[in-house]
């Protein structure tokens, strides 16, 4: 281990073997049912686990968040020779379980959204190296993992007079932004989707708008993170970050103990907002945006179901089908603000819509076996765009330590690669100014004092 902070990190590790019961892989699949994700989440070996658990850890980066954004953080950080610990009480349950996977950097183009296209068009060509990287496996280890990763283009289509308008309407945007979508005829569109219905009214090739398996993906990556001796979970919550002498130096968990680390990311999703200890007069404004997701068997008679994506418009209102290699597809999503009482309730007029409108583009979404549906709060800010960077010290330069990465709402699974790779950057002191514009005090006024944050958490 190159740094102190990594030799700390190696000791910690040692200690979380002989005291913690690291218990078996993680639980995945639809059996676990609609509302309870991966209940053991991403553990192994090198795992620290129970909330039973008190003590210190140490590592050269500490991630807060196990989500597909903290994931790949993590990964990115290892790669490049960095400890890491990533702290979460249940890694991979939240907005990431629900995800469909959509590497869609053109669908997802939105009016007056220019700099967010740019990062996540940059994502996009980060992605096929990521997944790579991720399918290769670690040293010594068998390769070929799958990831679900998938390069078929995604077919756009509309069903009625005012969705051709409106899908009409939007490729000119997309084509003002240099941006690849071709008309087909509705004859050739059925012909690739032999079961798509022959009453949709356009269609259109987008082959730049891709697809991962975001359950796949988090499965693989916390493989990679344990196999690899420098990294470990440690499955509690955040406190609170953790000060020392005017910069972040770690994190506080709830019942006590620390992971102490020379950079600490903040990649918890909604959870970053109330996270005790942040910078005085760092405003993170995230909203939950929930949205509900089907998860559908499709009979043998009536398998592939779909080869690509598809990308619907239904009376103005979006919908997709997504197929997946093992004989199942995602159908989602609705986006609603309703702020129920059960953040993982799923709206029974949400179902109802997605089968309807599915049904509507491909009849034979009829015949398929319901598996799972699932609700989850995305990240939002008022923006639409993340909050991803360093934030302002006390005397007028970033503060050390501390580096935030939430708030990507639609977007999550395809800006992975980008946060990760803007994390190592901001690590490596080799920051990209065109990504300035994410910077998660936009929102914010710092106050411009001397001495330690009034916010400060001591150990």
């Amino acid at each position: 281990m190159g740094t102190a902070a990594g030799r700390e990190a190696e000791a910690a590790d040692d200690a979380a073997s002989r005291d913690c019961d690291t218990g078996p892989g993680t639980a995945a699949g639809p059996a676990a049912g609609p509302a309870a994700g991966p209940a053991a989440g991403p553990r192994g070996r090198h795992s620290a686990a129970g909330d039973s658990t008190v003590g210190d850890f140490a590592a050269d980066v500490a991630v807060i968040g196990g989500g597909v954004i903290g994931h790949g953080i993590a990964f990115e950080a290892s790669r490049a020779g960095r400890s890491v610990i990533v702290i979460d009480d249940a890694p991979g349950s939240g907005a990431s379980w629900a995800a469909a996977g959509m590497l869609a950097p053109v669908s997802e183009l939105h009016y007056q959204e220019e700099q967010l296209l740019e990062l996540m068009l940059e994502s996009s060509r980060l992605w096929p190296g990521f997944a790579a990287g991720i399918e290769a496996g670690a040293a010594g280890e068998a390769a070929g993992a799958d990831t679900g990763y998938l390069t078929t283009p995604t077919l756009a289509v509309g069903a009625d007079a005012a969705d051709r308008r409106a899908l009409a309407d939007l490729r000119e945007v997309q084509q003002s932004c240099g941006l690849s979508v071709e008309p087909l005829a509705v004859r050739e569109a059925r012909g690739r989707e032999p079961l798509l219905s022959p009453g949709i009214s356009c269609a259109f090739d987008i082959p730049a708008d891709h697809q991962v398996d975001p359950r796949r993906l988090l499965a693989r990556l916390a493989e990679l993170l344990e196999a690899d001796g420098r990294s470990s979970f440690v499955r509690r919550r955040a406190a609170g970050l953790l000060w020392e002498d005017g910069r972040v130096a770690g994190v506080r968990l709830e019942g006590g103990g620390a992971v102490r680390a020379a950079e600490t990311v903040v990649a918890n999703g909604l959870g970053a907002a109330g996270l005790g200890g942040l910078p005085a007069g760092l405003v993170l404004p995230l909203r939950p945006v929930y949205g509900d997701i089907l998860r559908l068997r499709v009979p043998a008679h009536l398998q592939p179901l779909l080869t690509a994506t598809v990308r619907g418009m239904v009376r103005g209102v979006p919908v997709y089908i997504v197929p997946r290699q093992d004989g199942t597809v995602v159908i989602g999503a609705t986006q609603r603000e309703d702020g129920p009482s059960d953040p993982h309730a799923v709206s029974a007029g949400g179902v109802y819509q997605l089968l309807r409108d599915a049904q509507l583009l491909v009849p034979a979404v009829a015949e398929l076996e319901l598996l799972e549906a699932t609700a989850r709060a995305r990240p939002g800010t008022p923006d639409n765009a993340p909050l991803l960077g360093r934030v302002p010290g006390p005397d007028g330069g970033d503060l050390p330590g501390l580096i935030i990465a939430t708030g990507f709402f639609r977007h999550g699974v395809l800006l992975t690669p980008a946060a990760a790779v803007v994390c190592r950057q901001l690590m490596d002191g080799t920051a990209d100014p065109r990504w300035a514009g994410f910077r998660p005090d936009r929102f914010s006024r710092i106050p411009d004092t001397s001495g330690d944050s009034p916010n400060k958490e001591a150990a």
